[in-house]
């Protein structure tokens, strides 16, 4: 799907991954080829919020690029204070729109529940104090997650829990708490989204953005489907058509209306 008259964001693209290594240039032009022109690089954990600054200053690539900077719930444990020290220190960079990736994930536990509120909390007190705004995550964890939103929620600016994959009714909690939602691949599975196609009606359209979260969640329902399982920006189309779909919207609409949600979430540059 090629986009016509308009541009989109991939506000989660995990670009420092190794599957892109190959690739990395060619995968963008051929997202910029169909329209999506700008990527937020997700970091989570020291490493990785480093490399998303390095190539988003990485003037050999195309498109316009920005990066986040954090430590994911699964990279939690990683968090200590020298790494922390220089986590902090890249969000001073103009090019750092973000903090985070950061949040709780209990399905893995890759770190332990303790020290993913350790971190997450650290994460929302620095947003408290910058007046950046929240790249968030949340799986398995709703009640601990909107505890420590809630309490620091009239503290910091803006948030967006990025791949909502919940119900109904925690979207409408989220919500509550005027924060902002991005929606994924997720969403093109029959198998998995069972309330989202009824949810997504429910985001206001100036708390609406969309992502790949690439190199992962590969939009099942493309036609035809891709020789490798790899998502990448060029995706980002059919995600915007079935959320427009599923919203009643056309996607020029939608990409409309997400590109100036967009430039207010991060404060970038209207295009």
């Amino acid at each position: 799907m090629t986009l016509k008259h308009a541009k989109i964001t991939d506000i989660g693209i995990n670009l420092t991954n190794d599957r892109f290594n190959k690739d990395r240039s060619e995968s963008l032009q051929r997202g910029l080829d169909v329209g999506v022109h700008r990527h937020i690089i997700t970091g989570t954990s020291l490493a990785t919020s480093q490399s998303a600054l390095a190539l988003a200053l990485d003037d050999t690539l195309p498109c316009e690029r920005y990066a986040t900077a954090g430590f994911h719930p699964h990279n939690a444990s990683e968090n200590d204070p020298a790494s922390w020290q220089q986590v902090s220190a890249l969000w001073q960079h103009p090019k750092v729109v973000a903090i985070g990736e950061t949040g709780l994930d209990f399905n893995r536990n890759f770190s332990t529940p303790k020290q993913q509120l350790d971190s997450f909390e650290l994460h929302l007190q620095a947003a408290v104090e910058l007046g950046l705004p929240l790249f968030l995550h949340e799986r398995d964890a709703a009640e601990e997650f909107l505890e420590l939103v809630s309490y620091y929620r009239s503290g910091f600016d803006k948030a967006v829990v990025h791949c909502f994959t919940g119900s109904q009714a925690f979207l409408l909690q989220l919500l509550e708490l005027d924060l902002h939602i991005g929606i994924t691949g997720w969403i093109c599975d029959e198998r998995r989204a069972e309330q989202l196609p009824s949810a997504v009606k429910l985001i206001p359209g100036n708390r609406l953005m969309i992502e790949t979260d690439s190199p992962y969640l590969l939009p099942r329902d493309m036609r035809p489907k891709p020789k490798s399982s790899r998502n990448e920006p060029a995706y980002l189309p059919y995600i915007l058509q079935r959320v427009a779909h599923y919203r009643s919207q056309t996607p020029l609409e939608l990409a409309e209306q997400t590109e100036a949600t967009v430039d207010d979430f991060f404060k970038l540059p209207r295009g």
